[in-house]
């Protein structure tokens, strides 16, 4: 069965650049059509990349160069780089303080065995390479790497005693017997550890003691987000202390975290909505075993560290990821940058000024090309009836329905949307339809540009900086707010555009050549401009407070957009964006129709409105309630496939390559290949770390080399 993978951040934080994703992506493509590499060749690769040592023409690792080679690049657990130096040792089996190609074949070659980990860790502890540990050898190897600081170990205990004899003794460890000590060794540890810490002998320790513990003995397999919370362990139970059942049951699942993601990727995706509680959890473990692999405490435990103290909610895969992956790092979080003189801490204003300006030129481009494929419908409308004085107007069908006056007395001009398209392809033409679409575009770039920049910067603001969740209340605020910048560049947009596409057959009955756009904007003048802004401010505000929450909603309800992974395609996509824009676009119908009203210059005959209230008031008595309705329908049909087509060309702009992804949980389920061995020489540490997470931080003791 192929396993999803997991995604710990949904957000788009981050700080590659562009430029770096690009190269990626080129490098994905090479790597897909390049003949596969063999094994020797990548190790060969390898090696001759970082051997910068040159003894008697021969190639060498020094430490330093050999770390650089084994350790994986990035920051995928809490292992320090310096401890892959731990390894060299093992890899030098010479003992001259550098490794050879044909050491590093044999060093790679024990990578690949299943207990490697073990391997590695007998040769550590076998300091004088005889095959066997002595009770003084796996003492002093041990003290030599603990520090003076750690939670202190008893080493003439009945467990050690059990393996090693006394002192004394002559019972030495071979390899097999060795694991099964290593195995047990961390127990004991815990065991001692609380104890040690358990003053009063009670059988509790606070919540500091208990982080102490596992720092030591489970740190590195903890994202720095667990790690912050181990002491809240202590809110399962009243109290505010911790007992010894819950730190062997937080223990349990630690060591247990293999078979913890196993469970928890097959549960979520047999769910029907991608969730799970504990029930859910408890239910597929004892189905999928002979036995019950975890107990209801264990579960307890598991959702309370990734439901962040709520352990009763139903989560998602993406919420376990801060348990699951040690290099987990909340949405959001990008680098840092520190100024020493001031000791100010910063995100990087550049880059978040690059991604803003990034997003904003893809807004544009994509509220370009939405425009572009429905402008013909802006000359859709309603069927209204305008009566005038043998006088045809020139404009869009949304606009000229929405101006058709009753109270004016002339000639029925459109009976309805289809003989008002009709009428202007005989008289002006195909390109009638696109008359007006230059302003259009000049001023729908910045107008999209700036609602989806502003609505994707308000959400990212406002969304769990853990979850990447947002509050209903947020997304309202983000859309509407959106709406309302945008108004900054849609109403001189509007108003420019709905007098260039009136005056034309008004003109033409009068014999007159039409204004162009400049004339327009020099008679209205930059106050003009913003005619009928509050009216357009009615309209935007509400428009993009229903609309883009209703996308997102419709991505994730509807379509389920992230459930076991999944991406939307192109027609899902296009049909949540289009959905969205239906009671958007006929709700604020109303005040569209205001806003027209007000833009237009009004001839003689036609009513004359003060402002928003006048128009409204004027509007309902003069033509009655359904006149506030004109062109909805219209509205309906040009605004539904406009965002629609829009929102695609956002969202496709912003897909792979160039769009920051969600990092994927690294584990031993989901390494790439090209990262396996690295993987294994990260693995290969963990039964050494285990005995302590400082372990081989420290330079000296018979550890060392």
């Amino acid at each position: 069965m192929s396993i999803p993978q997991v995604h710990a951040d949904s957000g788009t934080g981050g700080s590659d650049s562009t430029p770096g994703r690009a190269t990626r992506a080129l490098e994905t493509v090479k790597s897909a059509v390049r003949t596969p590499e063999t094994e020797l060749k990548r190790w060969r690769r390898s090696f001759d990349a970082h051997a910068k040592t040159t003894v008697n023409g021969e190639k060498f690792l020094d430490r330093d160069q050999f770390v650089e080679a084994i350790a994986p690049s990035g920051d995928l657990t809490r292992i320090g780089r310096a401890q892959f130096a731990t390894l060299f040792r093992v890899a030098d089996s010479a003992r001259r303080g550098l490794v050879s190609w044909d050491d590093y074949t044999v060093f790679q070659t024990l990578l690949k065995r299943s207990d490697a980990d073990y391997w590695i860790a007998f040769q550590y502890f076998d300091v004088d390479s005889s095959g066997t540990i002595t009770f003084d050898e796996f003492k002093n190897v041990f003290q030599a790497n603990v520090g003076p600081d750690a939670i202190p170990f008893d080493f003439d205990c009945d467990w050690v005693k059990l393996y090693l004899g006394k002192k004394n003794g002559t019972h030495v460890l071979g390899y097999n017997e060795f694991t099964q000590l290593m195995k047990g060794l961390q127990g004991e540890r815990l065991r001692q550890a609380f104890k040690y810490l358990d003053e009063d002998q009670d059988g509790f320790i606070r919540p500091d003691q208990f982080k102490r513990i596992i720092l030591e003995i489970a740190g590195h397999k903890l994202s720095d987000a667990v790690i912050d919370r181990l002491p809240t362990l202590c809110t399962l139970s009243p109290g505010g202390k911790i007992s010894y059942s819950e730190v062997i049951a937080f223990h349990n699942v630690i060591r247990e975290m293999d078979m913890v993601e196993r469970v928890l990727r097959e549960a979520t995706a047999k769910s029907k909505d991608g969730r799970i509680d504990q029930t859910d959890f408890l239910d597929y473990a004892s189905s999928s075993s002979r036995y019950s692999l975890f107990t209801p405490m264990e579960a307890s435990i598991i959702f309370h560290f990734a439901g962040r103290g709520l352990s009763t909610q139903r989560l998602a895969l993406i919420d376990f990821g801060q348990l699951l992956d040690p290099r987990w790092k909340a949405p959001g979080d990008a680098k840092e940058l520190v100024i020493p003189s001031s000791g100010f801490t910063a995100k990087s204003v550049m880059h978040d000024v690059f991604h803003s300006v990034y997003n904003f030129v893809q807004g544009g481009m994509a509220g370009a090309f939405g425009a572009t494929i429905v402008y013909p419908i802006d000359l859709g409308a309603s069927s209204s009836l305008i009566r005038v004085a043998r006088a045809e107007h020139r404009g869009s069908l949304n606009a000229r329905m929405q101006n058709q006056r009753s109270t004016v007395v002339g000639q029925l001009l459109y009976k309805n949307s289809l003989d008002c398209a009709r009428k202007i392809l005989r008289n002006e033409g195909f390109l009638g339809f696109y008359r007006g679409l230059g302003p259009q575009l000049i001023g729908v770039a910045p107008e999209k540009a700036i609602k989806l920049t502003v609505n994707d910067l308000i959400r990212g603001r406002a969304s769990d900086p853990e979850t990447g969740r947002i509050s209903p209340f947020w997304e309202i605020v983000a859309g509407g707010t959106a709406g309302g910048c945008q108004v900054v560049f849609t109403n001189p947009l509007e108003i420019v555009k709905i007098r260039l596409q009136i005056q034309g057959e008004a003109a033409k009955a009068e014999g007159a050549v039409p204004k162009g756009a400049v004339h327009i904007v020099r008679q209205l003048g930059l106050l003009g401009l913003y005619k009928g802004a509050s009216a357009c401010l009615l309209r935007d505000i509400p428009f993009s407070a229903i609309y883009f929450p209703a996308y997102w909603h419709l991505k994730r309800d509807l379509f389920h957009e992230g459930y076991h992974n999944k991406q939307l395609s192109f027609g899902e996509t296009l049909a949540a964006a289009a959905i969205a824009g239906m009671p958007a676009a006929y709700l604020t119908t109303p005040a569209d129709v205001v806003k027209t009203r007000l833009q237009v210059e009004a001839r003689k005959g036609q009513t004359h409105y003060k402002g928003l209230t006048d128009a409204f008031v004027k509007i309902y008595r003069e033509e009655g309630f359904t006149a506030l309705f004109k062109g909805g329908p219209a509205r309906v049909i040009r605004s539904s496939p406009q965002f629609g087509f829009t929102l695609v060309a956002y969202e496709y702009l912003h897909k792979y390559p160039w769009k920051e992804q969600p990092r994927e949980v690294e584990t031993a389920l989901t390494s790439r290949p090209e990262e396996i061995a690295k993987t294994r020489a990260r693995n290969a540490l963990k039964i050494l770390l285990d005995v302590h997470g400082d372990f081989g931080r420290r330079s000296s003791g018979p550890g060392a080399n």
